[in-house]
């Protein structure tokens, strides 16, 4: 049988891309297929270690998971980590290769085709199908020239696009037939079909929609998939959710996260979400942190002095100071914990023109940034915790210790993070903490939080996409799906 292939690309961002893969890879599996996910670029902080090395995008983690594989470099073999409004730094098959500037890559990047092309063929040697995701909106026509995200793989590769969108965002009908008005004719020709993602409420006053989108596009329609609640317990990758974080509720205790600029996997904290006795809430700028918390976490940042600058803009380093003179918690992850020192030096410029900031001073560390990059899969142990803990490390820069900290977390014989002497300030470089479920109950206790000792973060997730996968069956057309990819 030769290997289908299929990709969804969107009338926008976040109308459900990154979703729609992982359930129908999933689905797919169920069926019995081979199925290997594939994004030819993409730009997010949010990343994961491949298991044959280096970073790809959290959402293709996401899908190879949904897929039941290990994730490949291959899945995403050109990567964007934005550190700044203009630039970000380039990442080819898990590798940081450069910085790029913004129009400088646009300019350079049908340099990648090949690569981007190999790494897909590569994956169609094993699977039975290989689904793809886009980037952004197929209706960018401005980034057209030199695209590799869209229609410019899809067209070289000849592979068949199904267009998703969002009615929950409105003007769902413009969407698809404006996408379709602006598409050069050879692009349009690739769109075979089109998916309505996120339908609330009697699917039956959305039939005359549906059919003029059907007869004015003259595509396929594979189906109106409703709100899937099941979805807001899997992973998102764009900042863009963290807009959309749910309100204060009373009678939870608050876990508090600035929403820096660069913030960076902030899939962490995931976990504490499904908690019921926790309430995260991300502070978002011009807004005091909480005085009531019961822990402010420092998160993972893509440009650390950068973010403690802003961190220190708005006032944050006081809100911070206060809560541990109140006897509060602090955890800083990765850059958090990078910023929680006395000072971050950056001898080389590896971030930019600034040299060197000064920390928050509440660990007695300091940070010196430098060019090799740290990124791989950890196993690790905390002290006064029995148990090992897996999760994964991606960051530039060595932190040393003065004399008033001791080791708290460690990758075998070496210290990957620090407590201040009372244990109330920790900091370290393990991403993927809190998804320990027994050192997660074991640290909420700690601050007084009644841990949730039936849930499991890894099982709650599958679940999540089989219950996703579910759904897809009963409202989209799979057979004409897979049709569609050659199967």
């Amino acid at each position: 049988m030769a290997t289908g292939t299929l990709m969804l690309q969107g009338t926008g961002s976040d109308v459900g891309k990154s979703v729609l893969t992982a359930g129908l890879a999933r689905a797919c599996v169920l069926r019995g297929l081979a199925v290997r996910p594939f994004k030819p670029q993409n730009m997010s902080n949010n990343a994961a270690i491949a298991a044959d090395g280096g970073e790809i995008g959290r959402a293709q983690w996401l899908q190879a998971k949904a897929a039941r594989v290990a994730p490949s470099h291959h899945m995403n073999p050109v990567l964007l980590k934005p550190d700044s409004d203009g630039g970000a730094q380039l990442v080819i098959r898990g590798q940081a290769v450069s910085r790029a500037e913004a129009g400088w890559f646009r300019g350079q990047r049908q340099t990648w085709l090949a690569t981007v092309i190999d790494s897909f063929e590569r994956l169609r040697q094993e699977a039975d199908l290989v689904l793809v995701e886009g980037a952004g909106s197929a209706a960018e026509v401005n980034l057209r020239a030199g695209d590799i995200a869209n229609m410019g793989f899809a067209r070289p590769t000849n592979t068949p696009v199904v267009l998703v969108a969002d009615i929950n965002r409105g003007g769902v009908i413009a969407a698809v037939v404006g996408t379709q008005a602006v598409l050069a004719s050879g692009d349009r020709e690739m769109i075979k079909g089109f998916i309505i993602n996120q339908f609330r409420g009697n699917p039956a006053l959305f039939d005359d929609g549906y059919r003029l989108i059907s007869e004015t596009t003259g595509w396929r329609g594979f189906g109106v998939l409703p709100f899937v609640p099941a979805a807001r317990r899997l992973p998102a990758e764009d900042a863009v959710v963290l807009e959309r974080s749910a309100p204060v509720a009373g009678g939870r205790r608050r876990i508090v996260v600035p929403k820096l600029p660069r913030i960076a996997n902030f899939d962490d904290f995931d976990p504490l979400a499904l908690e019921p006795d926790v309430e995260l809430v991300f502070c978002p700028p011009g807004s005091a942190l909480p005085g009531d918390a019961a822990l402010i976490i420092l998160p993972g940042s893509k440009a650390t002095i950068s973010d403690l600058r802003f961190l220190k803009q708005q006032g944050w380093d006081i809100d911070i100071q206060a809560h541990v003179r109140r006897g509060g918690h602090v955890l800083g992850i990765c850059g958090g914990y990078q910023m929680l020192g006395h000072w971050v030096h950056d001898p080389d410029g590896i971030e930019g023109a600034v040299d060197r900031e000064p920390g928050l001073r509440l660990l007695d560390v300091e940070t010196v940034l430098e060019a090799e990059k740290t990124t791989l899969d950890v196993t690790a142990t905390a002290a006064n915790f029995d148990r090992s803990l897996t999760g994964y490390e991606i960051h530039v820069g060595r932190t040393d210790a003065g004399g008033d900290v001791r080791p708290w977390l460690y990758r075998e014989s070496r210290v990957i993070g620090h407590a201040d002497p009372d244990g109330r300030v920790l900091g370290g470089y393990l991403h993927g903490l809190f998804g320990n479920d027994d050192f997660r109950r074991y640290y909420l206790n700690t601050l007084g939080v009644v841990a949730d000792d039936s849930l499991n973060f890894t099982a709650t997730v599958d679940s999540a996409l089989d219950d996703l996968a579910a759904a897809m069956e009963q409202h989209l057309d799979i057979d004409g799906l897979l049709e569609t990819a050659g199967l």
